[in-house]
Order: C-alpha cells, then sequence, then structure tokens
C-alpha cells in the first residue's frame, strides 16, 4: 500500500509502514492521519500481523503536522462562533482517535526514529508501545514555539513514559530532548549508530515478537495498556478475567515443544476481525 504520505509492505507477519515524504520532512497532513488509522486497523482486521515497525525516509522522522493544515483555507480548526467551536472539538476527536489505533491493535508497534521526531511525530511515537532511536535523533514539543498547546495525546502519553518533570519541561519550553538523554529517561529503549542499524534493529526485535503466541503477546498488550489507566487492584481483576478468556493449552504446549526442541513456534494467527466497516474507526 502506498499514499503521499507512507508505504506500507507485510511480510511473515511483519508489518512495515514508513514515512515517505522526506522533501516535506515527513510534515502530516489532514488526510495523513486517517491513513494511517485504516491502514493500521486494515492490519489489525486480518489477524495475521504479528508486530509493525514504523520508520521514515530521509533525515528526519517526522516534523509534525503541516503548517499548511493552520493557515490553509480548512475549516477544520474554525473557532469563530460555538457551533464552529463544536466542530473544532469534533474534528479533534477524529485525529486523536488516528494515534488511539495504535494503542488498540492487537500487535506491539515499534516506532524506530532518526531525526527530528518533533510535535505530531513525537505523538505518533509515544502511542508506539517500543520507541528506539540513532544517535542524531532528538525530541521536542514544538507546540508552544507557535503558540498552541500539543492536544493529540502527547502531554496525556508521555509523563507516563518519562518522568512527569521531564515531560513537563519539554512541553513548557520546547527544548530538544537528545538521543542521549531520551534513553537515560526511558523514552527510547535503544539507540544506533544509523538509520540501517536503527531499521535492522527495529525488524529483528519484531522477529523476535512475531516468534511468539500471538495470543500470549496480545494479552500482554491488553494487560499493559489497561494497568497504565488502573489501580493495581483494578488490574489485578481485569488480569482474571483476561487470562481465563485467553489462556491456550495448545499454544502453551507448543512453545514448551518448541523452547526445548530449539526450533521456531507454529502458532495459529489471530482471528479476523469483522466488525469494523471501512474507512471508520472502530
Amino acid at each position: 500500500m502506498h499514499n503521499e504520505y507512507f508505504q506500507i509492505s507485510n511480510e511473515s507477519g511483519i508489518a512495515h509502514l514508513q514515512l515517505n515524504r522526506p522533501d516535506r520532512f515527513n510534515t502530516m497532513g489532514l488526510a495523513f492521519f486517517t491513513g494511517l488509522r485504516d491502514a493500521v486497523l486494515t492490519l489489525d482486521d486480518a489477524g495475521d500481523t504479528r508486530a509493525l515497525v514504523i520508520s521514515s525516509a530521509g533525515k528526519h522522522f517526522s516534523a509534525g503536522m503541516a503548517l499548511d493544515v493552520f493557515t490553509g483555507t480548512t475549516d477544520v480548526f474554525d473557532n469563530s462562533s460555538p457551533r464552529a467551536r463544536l466542530g473544532f472539538q469534533h474534528a479533534l476527536r477524529n485525529l486523536m482517535d488516528c494515534f488511539d489505533a495504535l494503542d488498540q491493535v492487537r500487535f506491539p508497534v515499534i516506532c524506530a526514529i532518526q531525526g527530528g521526531c518533533i510535535g505530531g511525530g513525537l505523538d505518533l511515537a509515544v502511542a508506539c508501545d517500543i520507541r528506539i532511536c540513532t544517535t542524531d535523533a532528538f525530541f521536542a514539543l514544538q507546540e508552544t514555539q507557535i503558540g498552541m498547546t500539543a492536544d493529540l495525546g502527547v502531554l496525556q502519553r508521555l509523563p507516563k513514559i518519562i518522568p512527569a518533570g521531564v515531560a513537563r519541561q519539554m512541553a513548557y519550553t520546547s527544548e530538544r530532548l537528545s538521543a542521549e538523554r531520551a534513553l537515560a529517561v526511558g523514552l527510547v529503549n535503544a539507540v544506533l549508530p544509523d538509520a540501517e542499524a536503527l531499521l535492522r534493529h527495529a525488524m529483528e526485535l519484531a522477529g523476535t515478537i512475531a516468534s511468539k503466541s500471538p495470543l500470549a503477546v496480545a494479552g500482554c498488550k491488553t494487560a499493559i495498556n489497561f494497568a497504565r489507566d488502573h489501580s493495581t487492584s483494578e488490574s489485578l481483576r481485569h488480569m482474571a478475567l483476561l487470562q481465563s478468556a485467553i489462556f491456550d493449552t495448545h499454544d502453551l504446549a507448543e512453545a514448551i515443544s518448541a523452547w526445548h526442541g530449539e526450533r521456531q513456534g507454529r502458532f495459529d494467527a489471530l482471528s479476523p476481525l469483522t466488525t469494523r466497516e471501512t474507512g471508520n474507526p472502530r
């Protein structure tokens, strides 16, 4: 699948979505958001994707929302009247839903970041399960620099990934966070020397995930995401319900057999999802 903003492939259960507008620093127009959401949910609907890697072409991961979205003729951000503001709220919620899709799909999403990861690019990155970057990567909440508050999820997700004080400083000042500092505070799991090594590491990590039972991995993602937003007590009750629903003795036996036999496990794909209307969020 190819469009103006990215290209996507899927091989042996490992999907790769590459931002592909390097001449414009992989900035995001409005069509990017629905395209991303639909592509990611389509992968999830099929049931055979085990992991997704998101990377970029060019020097920078993404400079965020294209400025012409704010300065163009679109009325999406019209706040001139109460009715217009209600429409603004609805449009903004739809944009948020597009990054929420990365959180909601059953497979892990790995974000491989090179160069600048700015504004909406950081909104995207923190909605992913795992982030890795190159030594030249940097991260910035640029919105205060242009006189607005970040609004697509980074202010809600980032303080749950890194220390709240660091997230606040980034938000209030638009200061850049270096790759070294990002590793130190837990924003990224690894720093690689260049883009080639970055993508290789991301694909190897995706391969490791893809070798596990997709049901077990999906259960891990569901449990971790629930625990992020609930108390330990609530999360344990949720875990009991979740495990009683997804515990699979076949996958358990196959995983142990493969481990002892030093071979690759053979696990069924997840069931396809058929309840979503094409082009609409779940």
